[in-house]
Formats: structure tokens, sequence, C-alpha cells
């Protein structure tokens, strides 16, 4: 982990289709960090802007996705939430197309890094809460990552999601930020007495070298 003045960048992934493991576990964890006054940014990575709204900050004028068109500067997307301590940078429906928009950009990949290099100083946290699919916007998300937490849902395919996204990682790992660490996994919706809950736990401390919590 890192310390003093140097922001610790981490990207929330969910597995699969559903969002709430992810956006329950990003709402809380940037919450608690902020109620023992942590500097705290939420970037809201997702089309579906589910974060924004958890923090009543939707804001499609100054969303990142007008940051990506030049239209507005990172430090103006920014917008205090009702939280202390706690910021929030606005997702909106149109970042759906920026896969599209950005997909002749050889810069691309670097983009959402190169931003966040002009706020970073300002915080202790910041947290990036990805699409739940392995497009340009989780790409950059883990470019511009220092480590990774992984929401995994206590079901039947999980572990095939699993390993397909640890497989992604590493390619970013190799080719585009050689920091990247793979933080751990958290189980959600667990049930100690559903035997297929354990089974995901056992498999997850089996063959991963990182935390399960």
């Amino acid at each position: 982990m890192y310390c003093g003045s140097i922001s610790i960048i981490k990207t929330f992934l969910s597995i699969d289709a559903n969002a709430v493991a992810r956006l329950t576990t990003v709402v809380n964890l940037a919450t608690a960090l902020a109620s023992i006054d942590k500097k705290v940014l939420i970037i809201d990575m997702d089309p579906q802007y589910n974060s924004s709204m958890s923090f009543n900050a939707y804001d499609s004028k100054l969303s990142i996705y007008r940051v990506f068109s030049n239209e507005v500067n990172i430090r103006d997307a920014i917008q205090k939430s009702q939280i202390p301590h706690l910021d929030v940078i606005s997702a909106c429906e149109d970042l759906a197309a920026a896969e599209y928009e950005l997909a002749d950009d050889d810069n691309r990949n670097l983009l959402l890094k190169n931003y966040i290099s002009e706020i970073k100083d300002n915080y202790e946290y910041i947290f990036i809460d990805t699409p739940p699919t392995l497009g340009l916007l989780t790409v950059s998300s883990l470019t511009a990552s220092d480590e990774v937490l992984i929401p995994v849902q206590c079901e039947f395919f999980a572990l095939e999601g699993l390993s397909k996204l640890i497989k992604t990682i590493e390619l970013v790992k190799s080719n585009l930020n050689i920091n990247l660490k793979l933080n751990g996994i958290i189980l959600t919706m667990y049930d100690r007495r559903n035997s297929l809950s354990s089974l995901i736990e056992r498999r997850g401390r089996d063959y991963l070298d990182a935390n399960v919590y």
C-alpha cells in the first residue's frame, strides 16, 4: 500500500452484467473512508451512472464524457457530494459512445490516466467505478489504476468470469501499466451455509495470489 500524499487509485470491476455488487462496494467503501476524514473521489465510468445517482451527483454536462470530449476541464467536472470529503465525477449515457469515438485515437488507453494525473495529489483515494464489460472504458480505467478490487457474486459462473477478468488485468499490466496490482476479490452475497459460496471461497484462496475478502 502507498502512504503519505500519493493517491491509491483503485478500479472496481464486476465480472457479470449485474452491477449491484460493484455499486454497493464502491459506494460503501468510499463513504466509510470519507467518514474517517479521508479525501475521496469517485470517477463514474459506467454509462448507467449508478454511482453518480447514489450521491445525487449526476450531471451530463459535467460528466467524464465531456472531459474526454475536451468540453470540460477535469477540475471543473468534480462535484461535491452531500458527504464531507467525498467528491464525484459523474458518468452519463453518452459515455457508451466513447468506445467508438475514441477508437482511432492512438492515445485512447492513456486518456483517463493523463486526466487523473492533474488532480490525483488532491485525494488520498480515487475509486473508478467501471462498466460490467471488458471494453475501452474498463481498459482505460485499469491503465489509470494502481490497484484493482473485484467484487464477485457467489454464483455458478463466477470463477469462469473471474478467470477471464484476471487474464485481462495481466494483459494490461504487461502492455500498459506495469505497476497494476490485483489487491483482491470481495465475495458478495456470501452465505456460509451455501456449499457453492464455500467452494468459490476455497477456489479463490487456493488459486489467487491476492486477498479474498
